[in-house]
C-alpha cells in the first residue's frame, strides 16, 4: 500500500509541475511571489475552518464530560494533518488521532465511534457543498456536457455514504469482528466484545438526532467557510473573485480531491481542478496555478507543524515506555 501510494504520489507530482511548465513556470511564480504576506494570512485563515469542524465533533461527545475545545482541536489538526500529507488514502489520521485521545485516557468505545460518526457526516457534507457548487457553476456555465459529467461524477460518490450507513446500521465493528474470527480463528476472540461495545457506542450517537444535525451543520459551514481561504488568496493575487466563485472554486477542489483520493495530498489533481475550474470562472491560468501554490503554502504552514507535534508527542510516550521497561 505505502509503494502504491509512493508511486501514485510521484504521479501527481509530476503533474503538478508538469501544468506549472506548460502555462510558463516564470508567469505562474511571478504571481504567486506577486501575493506576498496574503500566502500567509490565507494559510492561518484555515484554522477558522477547522475550529468549525472541531465544534461540530464535540458535539456528538456523549455526556457532560467531554474532550476541552483546545484538546480536541489539537487532536484535529494531528488528524488533518497526517490525512493531508501522509500517503495514508486519506484515512490514517482517524488512526493517529484516536491513538492521541485514547493514550490521552479517554475512553476508546466514545472516541472511535466519534470519529466514525463525524466521518460520514463529513462525507455527507462535501457530498452536499459539490452539488451545490456544481449547482451554481450550473447557472453560470452552458456547457451541458461539461455539467453532466460533473453530475455523474459526484452522484458516483453517493454509494459510498450509502454504504457507510448501512454499514454502520448493521453493526460496522462486529462485521469486522466475524472476519476477523474468520480469518484468524479464536486467537482474536476478544475483539467481539471490543466490537459490540463500539457499534452501541456510535448507535447511541446516532439516535441523538439534534446533535447529529447539528454537527453536520457546523461541518457544511466550515466546507462554506474554506471558501474564505481563496477568496483571500485571489485578493492578494491582485484578481478577486465573487464569493459565489469562491463557493465554486473551493467545491470543485473538494470533489477532484476526493475521487483523488490514493493520491498523497491529490497532487496532481488539485492543481488540475484549481486550473480547469478557474478558467470556467475567467480565472487566468498563471493565476490559477499560483492559487493553487498558495493551496500547497497552507499545507505546509499548517500541517507540517502539526506532523511535527504528534511525532513530538508519540516520541515522548516511546521514550517514557523505554524508561519504564529499563527500571
Amino acid at each position: 500500500m505505502i509503494r502504491a501510494a509512493a508511486f501514485f504520489g510521484l504521479l501527481g507530482l509530476a503533474a503538478a509541475i508538469g501544468l506549472i511548465v506548460w502555462q510558463g513556470y516564470d508567469q505562474v511564480l511571478a504571481a504567486f511571489a506577486a501575493a506576498g504576506w496574503g500566502i500567509v494570512w490565507a494559510s492561518l485563515f484555515h484554522l477558522g475552518p477547522m475550529a468549525m469542524s472541531v465544534v461540530g465533533w464535540r458535539l456528538l461527545w456523549p455526556g457532560q464530560n467531554r474532550p476541552t475545545f483546545g484538546f480536541m482541536f489539537l487532536a484535529q489538526w494531528i488528524r488533518a494533518s497526517v490525512n493531508n500529507l501522509l500517503p495514508v488514502a486519506r484515512i490514517g489520521g482517524e488512526v493517529a488521532a484516536a491513538r492521541v485521545m485514547i493514550k490521552f485516557g479517554w475512553r476508546r468505545a466514545p472516541v472511535i465511534a466519534g470519529l466514525v460518526v463525524e466521518t460520514t457526516v463529513s462525507v455527507a457534507t462535501v457530498f452536499a457543498l459539490v452539488m451545490t457548487g456544481i449547482a451554481l457553476l450550473a447557472l453560470r456555465d452552458t456547457q451541458a456536457d461539461v455539467m453532466q459529467r460533473l453530475v455523474i461524477g459526484a452522484i458516483a460518490t453517493t454509494p459510498v455514504i450509502v454504504v457507510l450507513a448501512v454499514v454502520q446500521k448493521i453493526g460496522f465493528f462486529r462485521v469486522l469482528a466475524r472476519l476477523t474470527r474468520l480469518l484468524a480463528g479464536e486467537k482474536l476472540q476478544h475483539i467481539v466484545a471490543h466490537s459490540a461495545r463500539l457499534d452501541r457506542a456510535i448507535s447511541t450517537m446516532y439516535r441523538r438526532h439534534g446533535r447529529v444535525l447539528a454537527c453536520g451543520a457546523w461541518m457544511m459551514a466550515s466546507w462554506f467557510a474554506g471558501a474564505g481561504g481563496i477568496w483571500i488568496s485571489l485578493y492578494f493575487l491582485g484578481h478577486p473573485l465573487s464569493v459565489v466563485d469562491c463557493v465554486i472554486v473551493e467545491a470543485m477542489v473538494q470533489l477532484a480531491s476526493t475521487a483523488a483520493f490514493v493520491v498523497p495530498a491529490a497532487l496532481g489533481a488539485q492543481e488540475g481542478a484549481f486550473l480547469f475550474f478557474g478558467a470556467m470562472l475567467g480565472l487566468p491560468p498563471d493565476m490559477a496555478l499560483a492559487l493553487a501554490l498558495i493551496r500547497r503554502c497552507r499545507d505546509v504552514i499548517i500541517y507540517v507543524p502539526g506532523l511535527i507535534v504528534w511525532q513530538s508527542i508519540e516520541g515522548k510516550w516511546m521514550m517514557a515506555k523505554r524508561r519504564a521497561k529499563a527500571a
